[in-house]
């Protein structure tokens, strides 16, 4: 009996949680390996070809935010089972290249990669005051060949930020293409930002009508103190935006909602069960007749730990089934809808601190 099959049973039937090394998943990048420091930003899609890429983040001298920063993916073409060696897809000297958020055209089978760079020497903080020797940037690149190669990374900063914001962030996590409505075709990116003078969180989204050709810029949410997030298109043509929440009277998600493909957004509310210890997520809708949404963070409002998994069946209003995939430390995750009704979650875990490794767990439902 594999360690697979039984990680689904206990998902499926309750007869355990997932906490064991062998049922966490492999190791798709293990932090000291392959001339990085640490790994770290996980994200996952599913390609046409039912390609998994895994992108992530390689950091070279530290954990920092900040420095030498390459972005790097792994390709599976067994469903996870297996993955190719590393391949460096955004090296820019000592800069940093990362926040990953890629995003599947299912017309084209192009596979999409918004990202974002900032000189190596310039920290958060001093791009927000506006200190900094440069600013945030925002990146794509593209692969017409189911991953294997990339275009080189090119500028779009102009169309999809404002002047007056100072931080940015594609993602991290990955991107939605819209299937219902008059947007149906849209590319869609989640987005977060800070405000040159009021220095407000917000999240927002960017898209593309032509395939990837161009981005633009769509709304922002209505209330601050948010900033990455995950989006997810319902049947009903809505979209819902899940968001890290900064307001710590209230150790929660935050969602908002959608009506015009983005372009603005309403509703803003907390989600009582989702909690959180201000960290990022991972959220999809699976495909099929139900608004059936998947869901993964540490579900703990004190710490980054006890990676978990929860499902709706009515687009997020309520959660009706949740399993833990890893008891210990972890962080920022992403999901993947796989064959045969099966899912499968990227995410940073370990045994005393949550960026050892960034992992690979399938499951049922």
């Amino acid at each position: 009996m594999t360690s697979r099959w039984i990680a689904g049973l206990a998902l499926v039937f309750g007869i355990g949680t997932i906490t064991t090394a062998a049922h966490a998943g492999t190791a798709v990048f293990q932090s000291g390996e392959g001339g990085y420091d640490t790994y770290r930003i996980p994200a996952i899609v599913r390609t046409n070809a039912d390609t998994l890429l895994a992108f992530c983040e390689g950091r070279k001298a530290s954990r920092s935010d900040t420095g030498n920063i390459d972005l790097l993916l792994k390709r599976s073409e067994d469903g996870g089972n297996t993955w190719s060696d590393a391949q460096v897809i955004w090296d820019d000297a000592g800069n940093t290249c990362g926040n990953p958020a890629p995003v599947v055209d299912r017309s084209t089978g192009t596979v999409w990669l918004l990202m974002t760079w900032n000189r190596g020497d310039d920290h958060e903080r001093d791009i927000i005051a506006q200190k900094s020797k440069d600013t945030r940037r925002v990146y794509v690149s593209s692969s017409s060949d189911d991953g294997r190669t990339w275009a080189d990374a090119k500028e779009i900063t102009a169309s999809t930020k404002l002047p007056d914001w100072t931080w940015y962030a594609t993602g991290p996590g990955n991107g939605i293409q819209l299937e219902y409505g008059e947007h149906a075709g849209r590319l869609l990116i989640p987005c977060d930002h800070i405000e040159a003078e009021t220095k407000h969180y917000y999240s927002h989204v960017i898209y593309s009508d032509d395939h990837g050709a161009t981005w633009q810029l769509g709304g922002r949410t209505p209330t601050h103190q948010v900033n990455e997030c995950v989006a997810a298109e319902l049947r009903d043509g809505r979209v819902v935006l899940n968001m890290r929440n900064y307001d710590r009277s209230r150790k929660h998600r935050q969602v908002a909602y959608s009506a015009d493909g983005g372009a603005t957004w309403d509703g803003q509310r907390f989600d009582e069960t989702l909690i959180e210890p201000i960290c990022q997520a991972g959220m999809i809708r699976l495909p099929g007749e139900r608004d059936v949404i998947l869901f993964s963070n540490p579900a703990s409002q004190d710490k980054r730990e006890r990676m978990t998994v929860r499902r709706s069946e009515d687009g997020g209003e309520t959660w009706d089934a949740s399993r833990v995939l890893h008891e210990g430390p972890a962080a920022y995750s992403c999901l993947v809808a796989l064959e045969d009704g099966e899912a499968g979650c990227l995410y940073e875990a370990g045994e005393e601190n949550p960026y050892e490794s960034i992992r690979f767990v399938r499951f049922t439902l």
